[in-house]
């Protein structure tokens, strides 16, 4: 009997064992279910803004101006915000003075700001001579580093993340704002967000609040875009906008499930069969600023049911 009753309480464990086992298996497979089905969603949503910004209506074609475009379908909504390259600072193209100013708003010290400025001006150049608080060969084999400045420009602005002195807090908040695409040594303001207006000399706050807001409102309302008011050396015009541009698109499921990525994509020189070429590709992590915040809802201009877009 004894003998019986061991044989059934193993038994019983070994059942339950494998049935607790089974549980979490199918947990995963839930969750990987889950995943792959909010992914397929976000990955949608590029397909939509590719297809909005083919629109022929100048004053409907989606903006590449930071602002952001709201799909609700049946079981998820679709964030989808666009940002123009050309609206960006060209980290090869913008002088010394420029990135100064950009990198005074950056998450570090003064003294550091000016060390990275120069370091930057160092990896790009062709020469080894040092900028001052600059860093080429030498400085980079003292900091126990195994490579050295390109002495070429940028190729990808994750290339910063090599430049001596820089680090994940700095990088991340220079990622949005910082280009490689541009070619052009200004940032175009009609197409340029708040955030990297706010970085140029010149531009008085009162007047870049006032021009974000009036820019909104335009979309919104399905109004050409708006000059920009006063003229400091920048760009100023919103033709051919959607060149070159970041799709960032985020999808949230009525069960939670998250999942976002960006796309860097090229308009097509030619009316072939693909409008667009994809330039880069990658899937956004959990450290990136998510679409669905308060602050993002005020960008929200056009706010779509899915039968909507097929109109």
């Amino acid at each position: 009997m004894v003998l019986v009753l061991w044989v059934l309480s193993i038994l019983i464990i070994m059942a339950g064992s494998f049935a607790l086992s089974m549980r979490r298996e199918a947990a995963i497979v839930s969750v990987i279910k889950n995943n792959a089905h909010v992914m397929a969603i976000a990955e949608s949503g590029l397909a939509l803004a590719e297809m909005m910004l083919l629109n022929p209506d100048p004053n409907k074609v989606w903006r590449a101006d930071g602002n952001i475009y709201e799909i609700v379908a049946a079981d998820a909504k679709i964030r989808i915000r666009l940002l123009s390259e050309t609206g960006k600072i060209d980290i090869n193209k913008a002088d010394q003075a420029a990135l100064q100013s950009l990198m005074a708003f950056a998450p570090v010290d003064s003294d550091q700001q000016s060390k990275l400025v120069n370091a930057i001006l160092d990896w790009r150049d062709a020469d080894d001579l040092v900028h001052i608080d600059g860093a080429e060969k030498e400085e980079y084999l003292e900091a126990g580093l195994k490579y050295e400045p390109r002495n070429k420009p940028f190729e990808s602005t994750e290339e910063l993340q090599l430049i001596l002195g820089m680090n994940k807090s700095v990088l991340a908040w220079l990622d949005p704002l910082v280009t490689v695409y541009s070619k052009q040594p200004h940032v175009n303001y009609q197409v340029a967000t708040k955030q990297i207006l706010q970085t140029i000399p010149g531009l008085d706050e009162g007047i870049v609040d006032s021009y974000v807001a009036m820019r909104l409102d335009s979309a919104k309302n399905n109004l050409p875009v708006p000059p920009f008011p006063v003229s400091t050396g920048g760009i100023n015009n919103a033709a051919g906008q959607d060149n070159i541009l970041t799709l960032v698109s985020e999808a949230i499921t009525n069960d939670g499930s998250k999942a976002s990525l960006s796309v860097v994509i090229k308009k097509s020189d030619n009316n072939g069969t693909t409008p667009f070429q994809i330039l880069k590709w990658q899937h956004v992590t959990a450290n990136n600023v998510s679409l669905f915040t308060a602050a993002m809802s005020e960008l929200v201009v056009k706010q779509y049911a899915e039968p909507e877009l097929n109109n």
